[in-house]
């Protein structure tokens, strides 16, 4: 026996160190706290706790109508597959490509929902989930475990769950800010040790036409960033090529709901440094991570980064405190008008509405802030043009033509911003691809007098 352990038994002092090992269980004995017609909500994104996942769907016969709630998971899902259905039904806040099949054959569904709001459905106890399966840091000295990559999605759902569940995984880096959760609040620990998903940034498929035009839209929109600015970035093509134009630029902030591999560099170049921030000087602010292990190295431990609950990171007026806030979002397809639809195609769900509306309107109410609507003119096929008359039947206006300030495309800059009808349609059909301006514009005579 340890002096430590001596001095506990004497003292009747029970440590968090006690405390955790009466709660370290398998996975499979964890999970059998789960039974059938129970709500529960996953760690989402690339944090998700494979393991507790694993042993979750190894009990399947024993469960019936079991709910699951998340965004956005990376990596298999096989609570979705075919078959699945009455075990498991999947309630998605955002669909990703492992989930948009099941949904839109029924077998899962989508709730459509601001970012800024989803955690508010369990902090209201509009959803009140039974299970929370979390993946997090191995405790601190104090007993402090870290959500790492996913703070935003998580934090507030799993905190207001009946049971905890928490994979232990030392390949979790201890993310900072409002980022923690303390062992006495853990009902089950599950310790396994395992690699994080990863999402890489560059698309396989994309040919080399659509990564000039891409390139091109980079180029437009550093060229609006002026210095100071403060910067939601997310995933993908277009903030990348965007991150690569902006390496003369100074003082840059970032306050977005996820980041990936590309702000890392710019950071380590000085470029980003939050020094001119208006609200959390010199803090990155973030909600989730979305990247590769060159983001999760990046951020272990880094006080230049705090994570926040979504709920805070994605509130609009929270946004609006950041003076040059420019926020730039992608987009479906986007009518003469400025309706943008960003989560389906047609009546076939595609994604979600995510933090889009969220951050629009907090940069249009920024002070010398810039919210951007960025697309390529034409699908990956070169086919279809992505400005058109009027959106497919079926389709969801994310954006309002009320929201909308400024459009980009790899043929310039629209700004519809107080602009009438005919204004913007005008604006639209110069940025449209060219072999689809004629037939833009015969529309808009017809239809807007333009």
């Amino acid at each position: 026996m340890t002096a430590e352990q001596i001095n506990t038994i004497h003292s009747g002092k029970i440590t968090w160190r006690d405390k955790y090992k009466q709660k370290v269980l398998s996975s499979d004995d964890a999970l059998k706290v789960v039974k059938s017609g129970d709500k529960i909500v996953v760690q989402p994104g690339c944090a998700a706790p494979l393991e507790l996942i694993r042993a979750l769907v190894r009990k399947k016969e024993e469960l019936m109508d079991v709910t699951v709630y998340h965004i956005l998971i990376v990596g298999d899902l096989p609570y979705v597959q075919p078959g699945m259905e009455k075990h498991f039904k999947h309630k998605a806040f955002f669909i990703g490509g492992n989930v948009r099949k099941a949904v839109n054959e029924g077998r899962a569904e989508f709730i459509p929902i601001f970012l800024s709001e989803v955690t508010l459905l369990f902090k209201h106890g509009i959803i009140s989930p039974d299970v929370a399966l979390i993946n997090v840091s191995p405790p601190d000295e104090h007993g402090y475990c870290s959500y790492g990559i996913d703070v935003g999605n998580i934090k507030t759902p799993a905190e207001k769950s009946k049971v905890i569940i928490a994979q232990i995984n030392n390949r979790m880096p201890r993310g900072l800010g409002n980022s923690f959760i303390h062992i006495s609040k853990i009902d089950f620990i599950v310790e396994h040790n395992e690699e994080l998903m990863e999402l890489p940034q560059v698309d396989p498929n994309a040919s080399q036409e659509v990564l000039a035009a891409y390139d091109k839209i980079g180029q437009y929109i550093a060229e609006m960033i002026e210095d100071g600015s403060t910067l939601q970035l997310g995933i993908g093509a277009i903030p990348d090529s965007v991150m690569k134009y902006l390496k003369n630029h100074k003082d840059l902030g970032i306050h977005t709901e996820m980041f990936s591999d590309g702000i890392v560099e710019l950071v380590e170049e000085g470029v980003i440094n939050g020094e001119q921030k208006t609200l959390h000087q010199g803090k990155i602010i973030a909600g989730f991570v979305l990247g590769t292990r060159k983001s999760y190295d990046f951020l272990d431990n880094n006080p230049i980064i705090e994570f926040h609950p979504q709920e805070y990171v994605n509130d609009p007026f929270v946004i609006a405190k950041n003076d040059k806030m420019v926020a730039i979002n992608s987009a479906i397809e986007i009518d003469l008008t400025g309706q943008v639809c960003s989560d389906s195609i047609g009546t076939k769900f595609y994604s979600g509405i995510g933090g889009q509306v969220d951050f629009i309107r907090g940069a249009a109410h920024s002070e010398g802030g810039k919210p951007i609507i960025a697309l390529p003119s034409i699908t990956k096929d070169g086919k279809i043009s992505r400005i058109v008359p009027i959106l497919k039947q079926g389709a969801g206006v994310v954006t309002s033509r009320g929201d909308v300030h400024y459009v980009v495309t790899e043929y310039g800059v629209a700004n519809l911003f107080g602009k009438t009808i005919q204004e913007r349609a005008k604006a639209l059909i110069k940025i449209a691809h060219p072999k689809f301006r004629d037939e833009l514009t015969k529309f808009a005579k017809e239809t807007y007098h333009i």
